[in-house]
């Protein structure tokens, strides 16, 4: 394997220069098929043979480096050593076999632990709430979050911050349940519990779906929400804004349905105006799955792949999981 060493002097490879200036020297270097490649994700299976990484299989995917890998451990049937040794390869190819070395982030589902094998199975969100107890909440995460470092992750999808009021809804188990308040108070300590005191030891959380998938019409799944200004605000913007204002939420999931006709995936003022605007939320946003494409083949919003892109880079739409779809149409 040849190493691919950072240009003598690049400053994004300083991690002593301020971020800030780390960053722009990188983007000023990137070309734009490696700026595409950080806005999306491959599943983890597809750069594995036979449970292990295969440069062959790799080099085309990766060849630009990556934003996000999916589930090395809920995508596959590894064991936990087996998952740490494939994550450590996949980040040892980007680091060494791409121009600018930038590795990726993993991410893993965590709605009652990390799904993997080996890991611990924790009772399900509901049933969590229902201790009203936030800090045994906060006690949870710390101990996924240990689990996920330990395979090599650093970014799981929850907590669900889903208001959820009508029994339905087939997903009310992973809710912390119909009180905004408590809602707020699991979701706060969760976020802490699992990005920890200092995000070097810390897993990013992703708050989801934003916001109202669990108040749909009829209690379908991806089915529209009715919810007017006021009842969107207290109730189910609630919970996520006190995730961004006094958890520090690093991560946010857009949900599958629509507001007002406007699907979330392509809704400027939820993922920009207030979420960054208002709230001065600082992370990533991240595509639930599949859910970018679904602009043109679910919702109907855009007339193709490349138009759903577009409409949800424009939105606020960072990253593409769970695998590079519309948005590997922008290159056209």
């Amino acid at each position: 394997m040849t190493t691919v060493k950072p240009e003598a002097g690049a400053t994004y490879a300083d991690a002593t220069a301020p971020v800030a200036e780390r960053v722009s020297d990188l983007l000023a270097r990137m070309t734009r098929e490696e700026k595409l490649a950080q806005l999306g994700s491959t599943w983890a299976f597809r750069v594995l043979e036979g449970g292990r990484f295969s440069a062959e299989r790799a080099r085309p995917i990766l060849g630009h480096g990556l934003g996000h890998v999916t589930r090395v451990a809920g995508a596959t049937s590894l064991k936990a050593a087996q998952v740490a040794r494939a994550a450590n390869a996949i980040q040892r190819f980007l680091v060494t076999e791409t121009r600018l070395g930038i590795p990726a982030i993993v991410h893993e589902e965590v709605c009652s632990g990390v799904m993997a094998r080996e890991a611990t199975i924790f009772p399900q969100a509901i049933g969590v709430a229902s201790t009203w107890a936030p800090e045994l909440n906060g006690q949870l995460a710390d101990a996924v979050r240990a689990q996920m470092r330990a395979m090599g992750s650093h970014q799981g999808l929850s907590p669900v911050l889903d208001v959820v009021r009508d029994p339905r809804w087939g997903r009310t188990e992973e809710t912390y349940g119909e009180d905004p308040y408590l809602v707020a108070r699991m979701g706060v300590a969760f976020v802490r519990g699992l990005q920890g005191a200092d995000l070097t030891g810390g897993v990013l959380a992703t708050a989801k779906h934003f916001v109202g998938y669990g108040a749909s019409e009829g209690g379908l799944n991806w089915a529209p929400a009715h919810l007017p200004p006021r009842l969107l605000r207290e109730v189910y913007l609630y919970p996520f804004e006190a995730a961004v204002r006094e958890g520090g939420l690093q991560s946010l999931m857009a949900g599958y349905h629509e507001l007002d006709g406007i699907p979330c995936h392509a809704n400027r003022e939820l993922l920009a105006d207030i979420l960054r605007g208002q709230w001065g939320f600082a992370g990533s946003v991240v595509s639930d799955y599949f859910a970018v494409n679904d602009l043109h083949s679910y919702h109907y919003f855009a007339q193709d792949k490349q138009q759903a892109a577009m409409l949800a880079l424009g939105a606020g739409v960072d990253v593409e999981l769970p695998a590079t779809d519309a948005y590997a149409g922008a290159r056209t």
